[in-house]
């Protein structure tokens, strides 16, 4: 697979990462060994780069992930969050970007996934009671200390992007970025490109959606989150049906899957981006792996553009919105 570089501090990944969150929480059918079986054959496919944080599980993620690359770390580019502050029943406490949280997570992180260093550590929210510039600044020391290689955000505003980046230059922006959530790209994408700071999307299928697995909210198991979350309810749900109506009509014109055509647009939109699908299964993975394999013309691209606008999908991204772009 052909690699990508995140930032200009010189951390380079697979073009497709793997996000490992629904291997252990909010989605069903939790399944240690397949989940570690498609870790291995994510790394076998030439993917090199995980994402997991400290609050998924919580905290089991990163324990799973670790597991799985205990023996092949140095084939692997770790990625972890912290921020999200949870208990260990799951919880939820608060967004924590403080720099005592910021060195209690940490250690955290490194025992959990056992590695001497996390190559990519990320503000998993942006704490609205702590200035920027310390959190970062905290962050900073554990560059320095050996501890973190290359810095994060999630889900941050341009002008926090921007005030971060001068306490420490940061390599990647994390936010959720589809055919169905095109938000970053009035601002968010203008700004990080100014900065020379790389962009992974995280949720490049919908959780999902796109794929075209889901015809009624009865195919989602009772125990997925998936079926309190706005875009898979009601109305929004049969509307945002007749988006991948459009998606699958076009990926049989060009001989892919659904999650080929929308996982392969993705990547079409500059190579300073770089999607992590999430799964637990290797047959998904074998799908999604061929989607660098997916090319388009312009005029495709533009066809594909006009067709699904932003304002084609229906409902919000999350049912709080509160804790995104700050």
């Amino acid at each position: 697979m052909e690699t990508r570089a995140l930032g200009s501090q010189g951390l380079v990944v697979s073009a497709m990462g793997l996000g490992c969150m629904g291997m252990s929480e909010f989605y069903a059918d939790r399944d240690d060994n397949e989940s570690i079986r498609t870790i291995h054959l994510a790394l076998d496919q030439g993917i090199n780069f995980f994402d997991t944080a400290d609050m998924y599980g919580p905290f089991t993620n990163e324990e799973l992930v670790g597991q799985a690359l205990k023996g092949r770390r140095n084939q692997a580019v770790i990625a972890t969050k912290f921020g999200n502050q949870r208990s260990k029943d799951g919880k939820f406490i608060r967004v924590n970007g403080t720099p005592e949280y910021v060195r209690e997570s940490i250690e955290g992180s490194l025992r959990r996934l056992q590695v001497e260093t996390v190559d990519l550590y990320y503000l998993h929210r942006v704490d609205p009671t702590v200035p920027i510039e310390d959190t970062v600044g905290a962050m900073a020391e554990l560059v320095r200390e050996g501890k973190v290689r290359y810095l994060g955000l999630s889900e941050a505003a341009p002008a926090t992007i921007w005030r971060a980046h001068k306490v420490h230059p940061i390599s990647a922006l994390q936010t959720e970025y589809s055919l169905w959530s095109r938000d970053p790209e009035d601002e968010i994408l203008p700004t990080i490109r100014e900065l020379g700071i790389g962009f992974v999307a995280y949720s490049p299928l919908g959780r999902g959606f796109l794929t075209g697995r889901f015809k009624k909210l009865e195919d989602i198991p009772e125990d997925d989150y998936r079926r309190h979350h706005p875009r898979f309810q009601g109305e929004n749900f049969q509307k945002n049906l007749n988006v991948v109506g459009i998606i699958e009509e076009m990926a049989r014109e060009k001989g892919a899957t659904p999650a080929q055509l929308a996982l392969a647009w993705v990547l079409a939109q500059g190579r300073d981006i770089v999607p992590i699908p999430g799964t637990k299964r290797r047959s998904y993975l074998e799908e999604d792996i061929q989607a660098p394999n997916i090319s388009f013309t312009a005029e495709e691209l533009k066809r594909i553009s006009d067709a699904l606008p932003p304002s084609v999908v229906a409902g919000p991204r999350y049912q709080d919105m509160s804790t995104v772009n700050r």
